[in-house]
């Protein structure tokens, strides 16, 4: 009994120090003079030696493209509106699974102005926001002509290409074709 009674006594007196110790000082550091212990930080657009041109941020070498995105090379021109409107084709197939995609992401993006139906009548259009915002049955659209608008906007239409990766713009396309049908139906 009376071991234990010392052993507690120890370690209360052991804990006791250790609880009352200052951690606001620091303690000792083996070389501390080395980055792992204090990070030299570096400003993105600022003068650093350990680049080539002294700037860390550096900017993507001209020409190129995200891994598996095709670049979009139709101008954003009446012209090449037109011209996707009559040449631009989806090279996604029409199945179950873009369509239901495409809804989702239809549902995020263009529904607040666009409808739940394609038919012009968002929240944000009977709230007033914008107004004349076209319904589909009523435009002469093409995969090539939505899938265009999507990238550049078009009028009030802000573009929404860095928003969507390529096979999403083409699912919403899909998307907005069979509510095109169904309301022509």
């Amino acid at each position: 009994m009376k071991r234990i009674l010392n052993l507690i006594a120890v370690l209360l007196i052991v804990i006791s120090i250790t609880s009352c110790s200052n951690n606001r000082k620091p303690k000792l550091q083996y070389m501390a003079d080395v980055d792992m212990y204090r990070p030299v930080g570096y400003e993105a657009y600022a003068a650093n030696p350990f680049f080539k041109n002294g700037i860390e941020a550096q900017k993507p070498v001209e020409g190129t493209i995200f891994r598996g995105e095709v670049p979009y090379e139709i101008p954003n021109t009446n012209e090449g509106y037109e011209l996707a409107k009559k040449t631009l084709e989806s090279p996604l197939e029409v199945n179950d699974k873009n369509l239901k995609n495409g809804k989702a992401m239809y549902t995020i993006y263009c529904a607040v102005c666009h409808g739940a139906k394609g038919d012009g009548q968002g929240i944000l259009v009977k709230r007033e926001k914008f107004l004349g915002v076209p319904n589909y049955k009523d435009r002469e659209i093409t995969e090539g002509s939505i899938y265009h608008v999507i990238m550049y906007g078009r009028n009030m239409m802000g573009s929404h290409a860095s928003q969507l990766t390529n096979t999403e713009r083409w699912q919403i396309v899909q998307y907005v074709q069979k509510l095109r049908e169904d309301a022509l139906k």
